[in-house]
């Protein structure tokens, strides 16, 4: 819901820094490697108990994860990037519920598999969508520079950040935001089956 409003404020200063990058070597694709592998890093320091650690590596990794489409853009944007993209985001964000689950099994076990089965949801159905999308030939009017069709929702990566955050500076009570922001990506999962359903209806 706050995607495309946030990454049109952002996109000058990514666009720059972007161009900076690609200016001096820097592939998209090492862009996206480094922040999987400081995203797996926050999962592991939550998973010991470090949250506030797990909170900043959190942080960097998704400052540079909106950072390589830009280099991308700064030179020529290919498929390989936009599925090793898509598909790392989807296990870092698996990873860190995984990783509160880790810290506390009996407190927070049963919230983080309630809230992957969620993300199963907002997951596939943002895939199938774009999947189909795609066959018939659709382009999305407000994420045009996505290398596939990206469906918007009420818990995109900025929530789901939010949500992250939340869940570090409050473990305490990472069960309520767990299934709290799993009803909102029921949310999201509803909006997008009945925008499937009348998208591909057949003609």
């Amino acid at each position: 819901m706050l995607d495309r409003h946030l990454l049109a404020r952002l996109r000058p200063v990514l666009d720059a820094a972007g161009q900076w990058l690609g200016a001096r070597g820097v592939a998209a694709d090492h862009v996206t490697w480094t922040a999987f592998g400081l995203g797996v890093a926050a999962a592991t320091a939550i998973a010991s108990g470090a949250f506030l650690g797990g909170l900043a590596l959190l942080w960097l990794s998704r400052a540079l994860d909106g950072l390589d489409g830009s280099v991308a853009r700064s030179g020529t944007p290919t498929d390989r990037g936009a599925f090793l993209d898509i598909t790392l985001d989807f296990l870092f964000y698996a990873s860190i519920p995984l990783a509160f689950a880790l810290a506390d099994p009996p407190a927070n076990a049963l919230p983080a598999a309630v809230l992957l089965a969620a993300f199963i949801g907002t997951g596939s159905s943002f895939l199938a969508y774009a999947v189909l999308a795609a066959k018939r030939g659709l382009a999305s009017t407000a994420y045009p520079d996505k290398g596939f069709y990206y469906l918007g929702g009420l818990t995109e990566g900025s929530e789901t950040l939010l949500c992250f955050s939340l869940m570090c500076l409050w473990p305490q009570y990472f069960a309520g935001w767990a299934y709290g922001f799993a009803t909102l990506c029921g949310l999201t999962i509803a909006t997008r089956i009945a925008a499937g359903w009348h998208a591909f209806a057949d003609r």
